[in-house]
């Protein structure tokens, strides 16, 4: 089960200067679910999450609201990533483990495949962290970057995304 606690970021460039976008607590309650395939062929999962683009937070108001019109949050106010598989069963201990996975995220009605680099540890409580990063662009979903003052302020392609899912397994 998905915890409130959980977080996503994007961090991004302009030719000016960063920025940080947060949803800092995920609202809902999901749940992923892990079944081993084949003998050596990792492990799949089932699971989604649907992040709220309005309750991105770029701690700069003007920010905010050009990163919500930029990803068409009217149109599509979701932002989903579909977890499909890990590269192979985790070992839960507190020493972070790092493994892969794949992903789909759909983003302004565009969907797309990514490997995602994580690092898995649990803690004492048996919370399950998972903390994903991987560089995706805006052209990656046929959008275009956000520019300000006339174009004189340019957001880069590039965003790097991380999310922290901090999950309970379920008896």
């Amino acid at each position: 089960m998905i915890s409130k606690s959980s977080s996503l970021s994007v961090n991004g460039t302009t030719n000016v200067n960063k920025f940080s976008c947060v949803i800092p607590n995920y609202d809902k309650v999901d749940t992923l679910s892990l079944s081993t395939g084949k003998i050596g062929h990792g492990v799949d999962l089932s699971g989604s999450i649907g992040l709220s683009i309005s309750a991105f937070d770029c701690h700069n108001s003007g920010m905010t609201k050009q990163l919500q019109k930029t990803l068409d949050e009217k149109q599509f106010p979701l932002l989903r990533i579909k977890f499909l598989s890990l590269n192979q069963m985790p070992i839960l201990t507190a020493r972070p483990e790092a493994i892969t996975g794949q992903v789909e995220i759909e983003l302004a009605g565009v969907s797309k495949r990514f490997e995602v680099n994580y690092q898995i540890t649990q803690n004492d409580q048996k919370s399950i962290h998972l903390l994903g990063t991987r560089e995706i662009n805006f052209s990656d979903f046929n959008l275009v970057p956000p520019r300000k003052l006339g174009g004189m302020i340019q957001t880069k392609d590039q965003l790097n995304v991380d999310f922290t899912l901090i999950m309970k397994a379920m008896d």
